[in-house]
Parts: structure tokens; sequence; C-alpha cells
């Protein structure tokens, strides 16, 4: 049997010796000192620890000496690793503590400034109008007046002196409420507000009654089947169409400037004599009427626009709530706010006023002053 094999040729583990192996360190040393950052540190541990790094290769070739060289490289090789892989330690606590000082120096927040916690709203052009014309009114010396949104139809209809035949009383129209042995609706107008607050605070009366109403109306560019309506109601000795006129003239010129107001003969059957108001179209001012030249999208070149209806208040509809027509007299009026606002401000789609789309309602702000 042979002996163990205790000549190897130096030459062929000439990675294994003192020289070399301190130069694979003071490499590493120096590839981790110059890291800097926590990156840079990893691409150095791959390359001067990883598998293919020369202190792994040279571990290697351990096995290539014979037994009585084994221990003393094998212990020059580990000690050369160890300090290695400790100045990689020391270094990723230095990098990562630098980086997170950095990291809190950068998003530090100042805690005494304001903050915006929630995003801002902005008020919806239905309630900035109905502000605005109650403010007219209250400086008026009027009253606000509210009431029920499921209402009879004594108050809806009755007292309104609305024949029970009238097409308004029809399902097309209304939305009853079951049982219709009940009477009662969803109102489709303000107006028994007004009968409620003669009945309520008696004469002499000067109210307003802004609030939603419900009609059994398609859903489409012009109409919705829930929109809001603003009625107002006076009733006292010696009132007259012409304080009619003027009141609705002071309205106009609040809410739309200079503008001209025109009084049309029509028919409800809660005043005698009845009208509508129109407004001048304040974009053309009447010019485009006759003229194919200069057309008018906003009055359809027609040179006025639909606003409201008004008229004094019949007889009957005073005798209903207790009140002496020979004494008293009264007029009352009621506007559609969407409608209104959308001739003030141009708004094309009724539909908007209930989609939700905060912008739609910033964009109408400027024209609800």
């Amino acid at each position: 049997m042979s002996g163990p094999n205790d000549n190897y040729d130096p030459k062929q583990v000439s990675a294994l010796s003192e020289e070399a192996v301190d130069g694979f360190v003071a490499d590493a040393l120096a590839a981790i000192e110059a890291a800097t950052d926590t990156g840079a540190l990893k691409q150095a541990r791959g390359a001067h620890m990883g598998d293919k790094s020369p202190l792994a290769l040279a571990n290697r070739e351990i096995g290539a000496l014979p037994p009585a060289a084994r221990k003393e490289v094998g212990r020059r090789i580990g000690e050369a690793r160890g300090r290695v892989a400790q100045a990689a330690a020391a270094r990723q606590e230095e990098l990562a503590a630098a980086e997170l000082e950095a990291s809190l120096v950068a998003e530090r927040v100042d805690m005494t400034l304001p903050v915006e916690l929630a995003p801002e709203g902005a008020l919806h052009p239905v309630t900035a109008m109905i502000e605005k014309m109650t403010d007219v009114f209250v400086g008026l010396g009027y009253e606000v007046a509210e009431g029920p949104e499921l209402e009879t139809e004594w108050h809806n209809f009755d007292a309104l002196n609305l024949p029970e035949d009238h097409p308004a009383r029809g399902l097309q129209d209304t939305l009853w409420v079951e049982p219709m042995t009940d009477h009662k609706l969803l109102r489709t107008q303000t107006s028994p507000v007004q009968i409620r607050a003669l009945l309520e605070r008696g004469v002499p009366l000067y109210v307003i009654s802004p609030g939603k109403v419900f009609r059994s109306d398609e859903y489409d560019a012009t109409h919705l089947p829930v929109f809001h309506q603003l009625e107002g109601l006076v009733v006292d000795k010696g009132i007259s169409m012409a304080d009619l006129r003027g009141t609705l003239d002071h309205l106009a010129k609040a809410l739309f400037g200079d503008v001209e107001t025109r009084m049309r003969p029509h028919f409800f059957p809660f005043t005698e004599p009845s009208a509508e108001v129109d407004l001048q179209c304040f974009v053309c001012h009447g010019a485009s009427v006759g003229n194919p030249d200069r057309p008018c999208r906003t009055c359809r070149s027609e040179g006025w626009i639909e606003w409201l209806g008004c008229g004094v208040v019949n007889p009957r509809v005073l005798q209903a709530c207790g009140v002496d027509s020979d004494v008293y007299s009264g007029f009352a009026f009621g506007l559609g706010i969407e409608r209104t606002i959308m001739n003030r401000n141009g708004a094309p789609d009724i539909r908007d006023f209930v989609e939700g789309d905060i912008r739609f309602s910033r964009s109408l702000l400027g024209g609800a002053r």
C-alpha cells in the first residue's frame, strides 16, 4: 500500500498562497468601502462573496492539497472570508442607516401646517340659486314657508281650484301613493305650501316656498321626474296685477341683470287673470328675430325666453282657505329652479343637475352669484 501524497506543485494552487488570499481580501474590502448605497453593496457582495468570487474559487482548491497542508490553508481562507463578511455586514448597517435618515428628511411632514382632510366640494347650483332668490324676497319682507313632500289631494288639487277631471290628477302626470283611497301623493308643485301657509298664518301674507316637487315625467335633456320650484304668494288688501309685475321685474333684474320682461295671457285654475312671463333674450336682445344672419341658440331667434307662470289669486282659492275675497286679494307665481339656472347660465342638459359631477357645479357657481 502506498503512503499519503505529501508532494504538490505550488504553481497549481497559487491562488491559495498567503499573498494571493491577502490580495483577494484587500480587493473585497475596497469594493465594500466604495459602495455608496445598499444596491452597490449588493453588487460588491456578489463579486467578492458569491459562488464565483476569488475567495470561493480558492476555497474549492483546498481539496487539491495534501492533507498536511489543508489545515493551514483552510484556516487562512476561512479567516479571509470571515473578514470580508464582517466588513460587508458593518457597511450594510452604515448604508441602511444613512438611507433611512435621508428618507426621513425627504418625507418629513410639518405637523403644524394646515392640511386638506377631504377634497374641496362645491355648493350645488340649485341650492345656490334658492339662496339667491330667498335673499331677494327676504329683503322685500317675505317669509320662507315649507311643507311636506307627501301631500294630500285636497291641498295639492282641490284647494287650488283644480276640478276632479283635470288632467294633472291623472296617473300620467301625478305620482300617487298607495293605497289610492288615502288620497295621498308626492306633491306636483309647491303651491300646497301656500295653502298651508294661508290656513296656518292667516292674512296679510307674504311668503315664498322653495322645494322639491315630483312629476311622472320622462328623464331626458329637458325633463326630470324630481326637480325644484320656488313659488310666491302675497295676500293683502289692495293687491293688484301691477304689484305682481313690479315684483317679478325686481326678481328678473336681481337674477339676470338689466333685462326686460313681458306678460302673455295664459290660464291657470288657481289664478285669474293669469299670465306667462318671458324674459327678453339676454344674448341677442331680440336682434336675431327675423335675421337669419344673426341666429341665436339661446332664444332660438324668437327674442324671448319663457320663464314662469303667475297671476292674481283666484277668489275660490282664498275662499277655500277661509279668506274673505271681497276684502283681500293677492298674486302668486311659480318658477322652476333648474330651468332658471339653465336660462341664466346656459346649461344645455337638465340631467347634469342630478349626475353628481362636481365639475358641473363649479362651472355654474360663477353664474349663481
